[in-house]
């Protein structure tokens, strides 16, 4: 599980099946083996992203 907290500004959240923007103040929960992109198309954000299990580049799936 991801949870990714919006501090400041926007993130736009791509995943299968639509889109979403999320705002400072609020945040996403995505769950393990979905696919999804975030973006920061305006100015930028600060967020905070909590993965559960920890992260590690081994076990993640990236697109070519």
């Amino acid at each position: 599980m991801e949870i990714t907290v919006v501090l400041k500004g926007s993130v736009h959240v791509e995943f299968e099946g639509g889109d979403c923007d999320v705002a400072a103040g609020q945040a996403i929960v995505t769950e393990p083996g979905e696919w999804v992109r975030y973006s920061t198309p305006d100015e930028g954000a600060e967020y905070v992203a909590i993965c559960l299990p920890a992260f590690s580049p081994a076990t993640v799936h990236r697109d070519e």
